[in-house]
């Protein structure tokens, strides 16, 4: 099947570029690089489409300014370089943009905020609505405050790039990276390496094809691009990794040219599950086996399957959904961590008597799990 055909008709797009795309040949951000990638939105947009950015580079460019070297274990001067480097960032953009007559909106963003469903909901509105404005949305996780995202070298936004992706409900995720695409083993130490053009579903042989990260510029390696498919996957969303070397890349990617290696998708989760997959859980609730069948089995989660709590919770929380030593799903919970010590174990007809009162039959429904 050819790549046009796999891609289908695309009128959504989200482009997620890597620090070392953004700094390419340049001490803080490369405005040749960035001028490029405006003028491709530009050309787009002109054929009806829609564009997001998820930009990395805060921390990078920061540091550079500084003056300070990379120090894995000093968060707070790392944090500090954030919020220098995030300004010097959307300045950049915004003069890339303002040359092709367009806008740009900033958004910052962080698991914790993405975890709130009311949250989520009022960002799908801003989203929608510089959309329909015409405006561009870059996003980049906020590091200035949250050291989560924060990963040993510099920050990493291949997951948050798919997690919006799969949220607005895109047709692509086009990954730039320092590479061509996903290779059967590492180009820069085997020459006969040879790139996978189309993955159809990320098997373990895939995943041992992705080794460690490339550069030292990004932590952003094939592992958390292998999780970023996966993410798309379950959206329906394709995704399709290419070098920012290639020339006009973004448009050549989006138009169905052999470039990089495309992640297929041929299912879809509904929104709410992907969002449930996606956010930061609160705590677990540990099952027996008798309740992880049940619950692989898309039936709801009771009180008499439940052996232990992890954490502390309160009702309408996401929980991870524990076997063993293993997260086989996650959901929102009816009940808080002290109601589940008190009636795990129990038959639901029991929860009344021991707890005063009765929400549900169920700790989790079943409409609220999802399979991880």
């Amino acid at each position: 099947m050819d790549r046009k055909t796999l891609l289908g008709e695309v009128e959504r797009v989200v482009v997620k570029v890597g620090t070392t795309t953004i700094t390419k040949d340049s001490p803080t951000a490369s405005k040749d690089m960035m001028d490029s990638i405006a003028e491709q939105v530009k050309a787009l947009k002109g054929e009806g489409k829609e564009v997001l950015i998820v930009t990395s580079g805060a921390i990078g460019i920061g540091l550079r300014v500084m003056g300070v070297k990379p120090n894995p274990n000093d968060i707070p001067i790392r944090q500090a370089a954030s919020s220098v480097g995030q300004s010097i960032l959307m300045q950049k953009w915004n003069e890339s943009f303002q040359k092709q007559g367009m806008t740009v909106a900033q958004i910052l963003l962080t698991m914790d905020i993405y975890s709130d469903r009311e949250k989520v909901l009022n960002l799908n509105n801003t989203i929608d609505s510089l959309l329909k404005h015409g405006v561009v949305p870059i996003f980049n996780e906020n590091d200035a405050v949250s050291i989560k995202e924060i990963g040993a070298v510099f920050g990493d936004n291949d997951t948050l790039s798919a997690v919006i992706a799969s949220r607005v409900d895109a047709d692509l995720l086009v990954i730039m990276s320092d590479v061509e695409g996903l290779y059967d083993k590492n180009p820069n130490v085997h020459k006969d390496a040879r790139l996978i053009p189309v993955v159809e579903g990320i098997t373990p042989e895939i995943r041992e094809m992705a080794g460690d990260p490339v550069s030292g510029m990004g932590v952003g390696g094939m592992k958390t691009k292998l999780k970023a498919a996966e993410t798309c996957r379950d959206a329906g969303c394709r995704m399709v990794i290419v070098s920012s070397g290639i020339e006009g890349v973004i448009r050549r990617a989006v138009g169905g040219e052999d470039v990089g290696t495309i992640f297929t998708a041929d299912t879809q989760m509904s929104k709410k599950r992907r969002w449930l997959k996606s956010a930061s859980s609160q705590g677990g609730i540990l099952v027996d086996e008798g309740a992880k069948r049940a619950v692989q089995n898309h039936q709801s989660l009771l009180p008499v399957g439940i052996v232990g709590v992890s954490g502390s919770f309160s009702k309408g929380d996401i929980v991870d959904i524990i076997c063993g030593d293993t997260a086989v799903a996650k959901g929102i919970t009816n009940y808080s961590s002290e109601e589940v010590e008190k009636v795990m174990g129990l038959h639901s007809s029991r929860i009344q008597e021991v707890l005063g009162k009765k929400k549900h039959d169920d700790v989790v429904l079943s409409e609220n799990i999802v399979l991880i």
